[in-house]
Parts: structure tokens; sequence; C-alpha cells
């Protein structure tokens, strides 16, 4: 068979009658949900994403509107997006740049001081592969205060980020990352130990600044 014809044959092979029954076209979420995430989209595109840089305390009322846990001192770029606000818990003082996006269908905890940088992706979901409908399956997980997404890089579903651990720029971290750990690559490796600067059990050290309290508001 030539390459041409292999070609054509791969392009229908998945092609049958009566595809809309599949349920790999089925929705992963409930019409409540679909409409919910309708009316954040709008918000997002006339409302937050066009605000002026420095309003960060208006893009975090925003996301409190839409029942996000937001503690003082936030810097949400506009360019930055979060899929499900209702499912976002922030401390104090953390950062989402332009271009990053988390997507969470379940909930996401971002503890004080986490840095997510530009274009940087969080993960929150993925397929089971080997279930015949191919259903969404998604997790709850957590940055760890004082952590740091470098730049392009990606946290994969499940995977816990630690207390001050780094992800490197355009490192992908497929299984969870110590505490004061610098990861780098693909799949992301151990390749130093950070100093660490803070511990929420014993308060900030001589070079580490005072950390703000959590607060829910």
């Amino acid at each position: 068979m030539s390459g041409s014809a292999v070609q054509r044959a791969r392009s229908v092979h998945h092609i049958v009658s009566g595809a809309e029954g599949d349920p790999f076209h089925s929705p992963s979420f409930n019409l409540k949900q679909r409409l919910k995430r309708l009316v954040w989209q709008t918000v997002y595109w006339l409302f937050y994403r066009m605000s002026p840089r420095p309003l960060h305390v208006w893009r975090a009322w925003l996301l409190r509107v839409f029942g996000a846990k937001m503690g003082p001192g936030c810097h949400f770029y506009p360019g930055g997006r979060v899929w499900a606000p209702w499912n976002l818990v922030c401390e104090d003082c953390c950062t989402l740049a332009d271009g990053a996006e988390i997507y969470n269908p379940s909930p996401i905890y971002i503890e004080s001081h986490c840095i997510v940088s530009q274009q940087a992706y969080i993960c929150g979901a993925t397929h089971d592969y080997n279930h015949p409908d191919f259903p969404m399956i998604s997790y709850s997980m957590c940055l760890g205060a004082y952590s740091w997404i470098c730049a392009r890089a990606a946290v994969a579903p499940g995977v816990r980020v630690g207390e001050g651990a780094i992800l490197g720029l355009g490192s992908v971290a497929s299984n969870d990352l110590e505490p004061w750990t610098v990861y780098s690559g693909i799949p992301a490796l151990k390749v130093k130990v950070r100093e660490k600067v803070f511990s929420r059990k014993s308060g900030p050290n001589k070079r580490g600044g005072n950390s703000m309290p959590w607060k829910e508001s």
C-alpha cells in the first residue's frame, strides 16, 4: 500500500456512523458546570483580561466573586488564566504571571509567596486512557509556600510541589517535588538543594523576610 493510501486509511479509521453516541464525545461536566464556566469566561474576557496590569486588587475581587479564596497581596496579572476560580484557594502574596494557566477542575491550593511565572501550566486533570470511555480524572493539588514554577514549566496532574521547591525553565514535573530543592529537565530531575529562607514551622531565618499570615477574605 502506498504512503498516501496508508494516510487515507488512517484518516477514516475512527470515523463511524452515529459518532454522536460515542462516549469520547460526551462532555466531562454537567450543564450547570458548563454554564458556570461560560459566565466566568465572559467576565474574564470583558473585565479581567482587559484590566490594567497594576489592578491586582480588582482581579482578586473578581476571582472572589466566583468563589476563590484569596489572601492579601496577591498579584494575578491580566494575561494569567484560572480555569475554575471556585476551585482556587490562594494564600497571601502569591503571583500568577501573564500567560500562566491554572487548570483546576478540582481544588488547587497555592501557599504563601508561591510564584507561577510566564506561560507556566498547572495541569489538574487528565484522562483514564485504559478505560473505554476515556473519562476525565482530576486531582486536588498543592503548590507549597515559597515555591517557584519558572517560565514555561509544567506541573503534571496530581503532582505536589513542596515548600520552597523550584521547577526550572521549561521543565516538566511528573513526580512530587521535594521541599527546598531545585529541579530541571523533562522529566524534571533534582539538580541542587536550595537554601531554606523560610519554614512554616520555624519562621524566617536571618536572610528571609517576614511572611504575612494567611488571611481568607
